[in-house]
């Protein structure tokens, strides 16, 4: 038999999870999935916006891989550093299994690394993803959203998420699972103008097009694109392609598209009454959401000690595919700032790491040490290759690492492993949380989310969560 743990629950640790029970080399496998948090499903659970219900629905799929007989959900497990206070180190981990992979993502955020950065009122996109999405380590922090204006710095997916949040209505969120402290606030909610801010143009976004029409179907909410920014692109100038270059990607060509038909509406901020985006009774939206770009961040302006506003550098294209400053700025006011530049790989104590590309360093998945393989210790996921592609990015990339393990297979089975991993890390004092333990918190959330009128509502904090697994032992 094939002992093997899964460091990670979300899509990358499932997938290969999967992979590996899909394989038929080595028919006799077993998997221990192992997780910080007492809950499955990492970034889909707690990284995908609330009303993306569809891309949510993929926790089912998740779930199915977890609920096999071969596999077993070990939850509460930090893995890391020093033994002892709920961790193992990795080179304790390795006495209990044939194999262990790696999947744990890349946690932490870019940052901006200008003046002001750290001011009140200036956050991580991923801060606010983790607060609306009931992350326990962000619990029920409150984000005051008093603010008038908000500017989001970055034009991927995430910063069109935590937009869409900033300009969508509570009654909207209502039948989401969003957690009664963050609905509470954004029910509110002060802010009125949300600015999304690119240092390059619009064919460099790097956006869906399915994420930036989302935002023109707000409702209460006008989407103001400024035409001329938008020709300062030579991409946008010419939809089909620059002569002698390669034709432009068709998310690109889609997402110039929707730019160019909210462009038409010129910088008006009212709305006819009817259309989307108008208020009760026609006229003014009641939010606006303003796609800027050619615009760099050089420093976050301050007033009695927080956040006032944002100072940019106008950008222009450089005619080598980047761009450069032309000396003119901008000043944008702001009283909550959130940057959306990235995320980036977390060194996990014990493990060799890279703090270039913020990966560990691997050959096809195989952890080296020194440069050499390291017998039974593997790779997947963001922390193999970077923050690249999309959730479903993580499966070849899991099937990759499993095909190196199964080429290894015989020379792990040589090793020894715990029969029963799990009593040795009760006997090493941790408390994990194994699949009955999560179900009973998915019946606490459904409790709760009944008691409010509403669906599950996700439990925000570390006590909450842990008292609610510990019910399924009475």
């Amino acid at each position: 038999m094939l002992s093997v743990a899964v460091v990670g629950s979300g899509p990358s640790g499932v997938y290969t999870a999967q992979a590996l029970l899909q394989q038929s080399l080595v028919p006799d496998v077993r998997v221990h999935v192992l997780d910080r948090l007492p809950t499955p499903y990492g970034l889909v659970r707690y990284g995908v916006a609330p009303d993306h219900e569809k891309i949510k629905s993929l926790q089912n799929s998740l779930r199915a891989v977890l609920e096999d007989e071969r596999v077993t959900f070990v939850g509460n497990v930090g893995v890391g550093g020093a033994d002892g206070a709920g961790g193992v180190s990795p080179a304790r981990l390795a006495e209990l299994y044939h194999a262990v992979v790696y999947c744990v993502g890349a946690s932490a955020d870019r940052r901006m690394a200008v003046p002001g950065e750290g001011l009140p009122g200036s956050y991580s996109a991923t801060r606010f993803v983790s607060w609306y999405s009931a992350h326990p380590d962000v619990g029920a922090d409150p984000f005051a959203l008093d603010a008038r204006s908000a500017v989001v710095i970055g034009v991927g997916n995430v910063a069109v998420d935590v937009a869409r949040i900033l300009a969508r209505g509570a009654d909207e969120l209502r039948t989401t699972d969003v957690p009664r402290a963050a609905l509470s606030a954004l029910e509110a909610s002060r802010v009125r103008d949300v600015h999304i801010v690119g240092r390059r143009g619009p064919s460099q976004a790097r956006f869906t097009t399915r994420e930036l029409r989302e935002l023109g179907a707000l409702p209460g909410a006008r989407v103001v694109v400024d035409p001329a920014e938008l020709a300062l692109d030579p991409a946008y100038a010419a939809p089909d392609g620059l002569p002698g270059s390669p034709p432009l990607p068709a998310v690109v060509r889609r997402n110039l598209a929707v730019l160019r038909g909210w462009s038409a509406g010129g910088t008006a901020d009212t709305v006819p009454e009817g259309a989307p985006g108008a208020a009760p009774g026609g006229s003014e939206a009641a939010r606006r959401i303003r796609l800027r770009f050619f615009l760099r961040p050089v420093e976050l302006l301050e007033r009695a000690g927080r956040v006032a506003g944002v100072r940019f550098a106008r950008t222009a294209p450089d005619g080598a595919g980047g761009v450069q400053d032309t000396g003119a700025y901008e000043d944008v006011e702001a009283q909550l700032v959130l940057r959306a530049v990235g995320y980036r790989g977390v060194e996990l104590p014990g493990l060799p790491f890279d703090p270039v590309r913020g990966t560990v360093p691997h050959v096809a998945g195989r952890v080296l040490r020194d440069g050499v393989p390291s017998p039974g210790e593997y790779v997947a996921g963001w922390i193999k290759r970077g923050p690249t592609g999309v959730i479903g990015s993580n499966r070849s990339c899991a099937k990759e690492t499993v095909a190196s393990l199964l080429e290894d297979a015989a020379a792990l089975t040589r090793r020894t492993a715990a029969d029963d991993p799990l009593a040795v890390l009760r006997e090493w004092g941790l408390r994990p949380v194994e699949w009955a333990g999560w179900l009973s918190i998915e019946r606490a959330e459904a409790e709760l989310g009944r008691s409010l009128g509403r669906g599950p509502v996700k439990i925000p904090d570390w006590p909450g969560l842990l008292a609610a697994a510990r019910d399924a032992d009475r």
